[in-house]
Formats: structure tokens, C-alpha cells, sequence
């Protein structure tokens, strides 16, 4: 199992940003995807996460309205769209892997991480 993200960088407050992450090793199509993040200082945390059906979960709720989780089974890539940026959305981005079919919250059940894309909002 191995995920790769990428789409990470730089960008003024009120900008707009789309994170993907590359699936390889496995078959994405039977999988839960979370997204998660961790800003300096504090725990990851679970943003949003896919199932293997496409519901999304919302984990966090300062994002709600403005991230969307989508995925593409077919390009075995996860997206996360990220709207209207804010400084404390600053953090470095991770997408994980559950080895099962339903979300869950807790970054303990996922058992494959990518390395991570840094994600700055400042002007």
C-alpha cells in the first residue's frame, strides 16, 4: 500500500487549493480514504474521509462548506478540494488508508499514510 500526495502549497487567504493523493499497491475501489492534517504544535485530526461507496464523512467543522473529498477509483486518486482558505487551515496534509469499507475518525484505524503535502495560507 502506498498513497502519495501532492497539490500542496502556498496560497493567499480566501484562495483555493485541490489535494490529490495517488493510490498504488492496492486496490483503491475496496477502501475507506481519510484526509487529515497537522498543524505545528497540535495532533493530527481528521478532516474528512470517503468511503468506498463515495459517502463523505465530515470530521471537522470548520471546514464543512468549504472542503469536498471526492475519489476516482478508476485514476485511483482522492481529491480534496479546498475553497475559501484561512490562515488556520495552515498545516501539513495527509491522506490515509483504512483496510475497510465504512469511515472512521480515529487516525489510529488507518493503517497507510502518504508523506504529506504542506499547505500555507498567508498573504
Amino acid at each position: 500500500f502506498q498513497l502519495v500526495e501532492s497539490g500542496g502549497g502556498l496560497v493567499q487567504p480566501g484562495g483555493s487549493l485541490r489535494l490529490s493523493c495517488a493510490a498504488s499497491g492496492f486496490i483503491l475501489d475496496y477502501y475507506a480514504i481519510g484526509w487529515f492534517r497537522q498543524a505545528p504544535g497540535k495532533e493530527r485530526e481528521g478532516i474528512l474521509c470517503i468511503s468506498s461507496s463515495g459517502d463523505s464523512t465530515n470530521y471537522d467543522d470548520s471546514v464543512k462548506g468549504r472542503f469536498t473529498i471526492s475519489r476516482d477509483n478508476a485514476k485511483k486518486q482522492v481529491y480534496l478540494q479546498m475553497n475559501s482558505l484561512k490562515p488556520e487551515d495552515t498545516a501539513i496534509y495527509y491522506c490515509a488508508v483504512t483496510i475497510q469499507a465504512m469511515c472512521i475518525k480515529s487516525p489510529n484505524e488507518y493503517a497507510y499514510w502518504g508523506q504529506g503535502t504542506q499547505v500555507t495560507v498567508s498573504s
